[in-house]
């Protein structure tokens, strides 16, 4: 489904007096705001292909009805939610749930829809149909020659994939671990899973990046053969120069400080990209910023000094992606509410006064420091991100015209109220 340009115009035009008269406040208030609309503007969240139907548990999963059945479907919906938002201009793709059938047709319906496809994920957590070994017991890190060989194939296939649709990088999540204590040979398993890697790095194409995702537990609960950001930096640097670590925001032990972590991994150039999320207790993929909105503030903080202190690009130089499940939301309202909370993040990020910060840091003053952090976080900044939004042509409010639209209503109409995203 599309909603016309003309129901997004008659929409705006319904709201765009008391959001003039709101932007109008912040941007009397801030020195440089067009080079803030503009960073807004180009900064662009890839929606991954499985964040379209609905999440479950272990215990249930509870369908909400009008789920993309394929790979054309799932470019649809993102292809909504980009009219109305106009900063999910990117889609994740998951091999083997999405393998495209005729390349060029897929091409064609993203080009269609303002979609580019962002980093290519590879699968050797689960065993698929037709499969000749289980990884039961890993993938990379198994004892077994043949099995690791057969994950470093499916990953150097799904990079050929990638290939074939324009996308540049590969990230790579293993749940490899142990369950139990002398189930597992530390050194063996990470010996087995660097010689592993380097065999994919090698399949790279030279303008290819890798993207080395962690994890602290689950489904292995004993240990994770790449369990946190020390042991995923450890493999990115021996990989060599197109090594990244990418950073989950759920991947953490209770109460990690995410934000030293992205500052050191871009201090060592080896930061690759985000999966955006949020949590109470561990990997609970729940929606950005829905528990912990001054957390992704503090996170946003160091990237954008830390990105500035290299010189670097914003929009383009990092991979910036959701990694959530929706048990009880729409997951197209769960994916605006994501996007929209990521993006005032980055608009507060942006407002700090970087001189006075530096100064108090230098100073020592610990009370002046907070204070230029608490401002800015406290600044309501939904009006500058409103505004970039209808300077490109989106809604004021996202969700609202979803709803009026009856958009979920249409879907279960065309798809069906059993359907299942495909993947899940």
């Amino acid at each position: 489904m599309q909603i016309e340009k003309n129901k997004i115009e008659e929409h705006n035009q319904s709201l765009l007096k008391d959001h003039q008269r709101k932007f109008e406040f912040i941007s009397s208030q801030i020195s440089d705001v067009e080079n803030i609309l503009k960073k807004l503007s180009d900064f662009q969240i890839a929606i991954p292909s499985w964040a379209l139907g609905s999440g479950g548990t272990r215990f249930g999963r509870f369908s909400i009805g009008g789920e993309p059945r394929n790979l054309e479907e799932k470019i649809e919906d993102i292809g909504l939610l980009h009219a109305l938002n106009k900063s999910s201009g990117a889609i994740s793709l998951h091999i083997p749930w999405d393998i495209p059938e005729n390349v060029s047709h897929i091409k064609s319906l993203a080009a269609h829809h303002g979609i580019r496809f962002d980093a290519m994920n590879s699968n050797t957590f689960q065993d698929q149909p037709g499969q000749k070994y289980s990884y039961k017991f890993g993938s990379l890190q198994n004892v077994n020659p043949a099995i690791r060989k057969q994950a470093i194939d499916h990953n150097i296939d799904v990079i050929k994939y990638g290939v074939s649709l324009g996308s540049k990088s590969l990230t790579v999540w293993l749940s490899d671990g142990s369950c139990f204590p002398g189930q597992l040979n530390f050194r063996k398993a990470f010996q087995n899973t660097l010689e592993g890697l380097k065999e994919i790095y090698a399949a790279l194409p030279a303008d290819w990046k890798i993207f080395v995702e962690y994890k602290a537990y689950e489904p292995n609960f004993y240990s994770t053969t790449v369990g946190d950001w020390g042991q995923s930096f450890l493999y990115a640097s021996k990989l060599g120069e197109k090594a990244f670590t990418l950073v989950d925001l759920g991947h953490h032990l209770p109460n990690a400080n995410i934000e030293q972590i992205v500052s050191l991994l871009l201090m060592e150039k080896k930061l690759g990209g985000f999966h955006f999320n949020d949590s109470k207790y561990g990997d609970d993929d729940l929606t950005v910023g829905s528990i912990k909105p001054y957390q992704l503030f503090l996170i946003f903080n160091e990237l954008v000094e830390g990105m500035d202190a290299r010189g670097m690009n914003h929009a383009t130089d990092l991979g910036w992606m959701i990694d959530a499940s929706h048990n009880v939301k729409d997951p197209l309202e769960d994916l605006l509410q994501s996007v929209e909370a990521i993006k005032i993040s980055y608009a507060q990020s942006l407002l700090i006064d970087r001189k006075k910060l530096n100064e108090a840091q230098n100073n020592n003053d610990v009370a002046a420091a907070q204070e230029i952090l608490q401002n800015a976080f406290r600044t309501d900044v939904r009006p500058l991100v409103r505004e970039a939004r209808l300077r490109s042509n989106g809604a004021l409010d996202p969700i609202a015209i979803y709803r009026n639209e009856k958009v979920r209503e249409y879907l279960i109409e065309q798809r069906g109220i059993k359907t299942i995203a495909t993947g899940l």
